[in-house]
């Protein structure tokens, strides 16, 4: 099953358009992990476990484990995820972007040594730096576009000249230019962040149909509803809502998981009420 198919039937099997994002922060795990030498991979996968009867997606940052020195943790728990939690599709956050050989070579990390069914990656080398990855038809290629930080505006928000002659943000030529040149297999989707709802409803008007993973609800203070009112597909879907934070670190006790738990749920149904 392509990245595509296993992201549409989780939406309606599971009725979710949430993804947890997995940014492991020992710091911030709770005590009973201080001395355990796997704390990593046990902590993240007892957050998957506890939450994924509400999910869409799981989303792994790639700089989170191999800071720690935990690729191998990162293998795991995709693994155990493809293993135990089967068509819940992994979106591996590393935000890849290079020329040549070196896109192949990122294109196999992801899909090939982590096992990964999508990956997020940076448009701006070019669509030479992206097409090993769009290569892969079977697997999604989720593409920057309006980022969530602070700062996205600094480049993104700059003018350019559109297809119509009229100048308009980058942001929105990216969003044109994938949707319509880019997207030949089907597989791509766009990263625009939730701390932006008036750009959420400018890409989505662009692109129609194609899903958009959104990050920066929850810790980043991105408003439910703004994201859902602006960002919904005409199907009422469309979206891939991420949370980190507000999900992995609800409770640093020994209730981490049914805390963990409490606020997937508590995200999915808020965002469903406003569906």
């Amino acid at each position: 099953m392509s990245f595509m198919q296993a992201l549409r039937t989780r939406w309606e099997r599971a009725d979710s358009l949430v993804c947890v994002g997995l940014d492991p922060e020992p710091s911030r795990f709770p005590t009973r992990f201080n001395d355990a030498p796997d704390a990593v991979f046990q902590f993240c996968r007892d957050i998957v476990d506890a939450t994924a009867g509400y999910v869409c997606a799981f989303k792994p940052q790639i700089a989170h484990f191999a800071a720690l020195g935990a690729e191998s943790a990162l293998l795991r728990l995709i693994e155990h995820i493809h293993q135990s939690h089967p068509g819940i599709p992994v979106i591996l956050d590393s935000k890849r972007g290079d020329i040549g050989s070196t896109a192949a070579h990122y294109a196999g990390e992801a899909f090939d040594r982590y096992a990964a069914d999508a990956v997020t990656v940076n448009p701006y080398l070019g669509r030479d730096s992206v097409q090993p990855f769009l290569d892969r038809a079977d697997r999604g290629v989720v593409i920057l576009c309006r980022t969530s930080n602070p700062g996205a505006g600094d480049l993104q928000d700059l003018p350019v000249a559109g297809s119509d002659g009229g100048r308009r943000p980058l942001y929105q030529h990216v969003a044109e230019k994938i949707a319509r040149d880019w997207n030949g297999n089907g597989n791509c989707a766009l990263v625009v962040g939730a701390t932006w709802p008036e750009q959420l409803r400018e890409v989505r008007a662009i692109v129609g149909g194609l899903p958009l993973l959104i990050p920066g609800v929850g810790a980043q203070g991105g408003d439910v509803a703004a994201v859902v009112a602006n960002a919904k597909s005409a199907d009422g879907s469309g979206m891939i809502v991420s949370s980190s934070r507000a999900v992995l670190y609800a409770s640093a006790g020994d209730d981490y998981t049914d805390a963990a738990a409490t606020a997937a749920r508590a995200l999915r149904d808020q965002i469903n009420r406003y569906r």
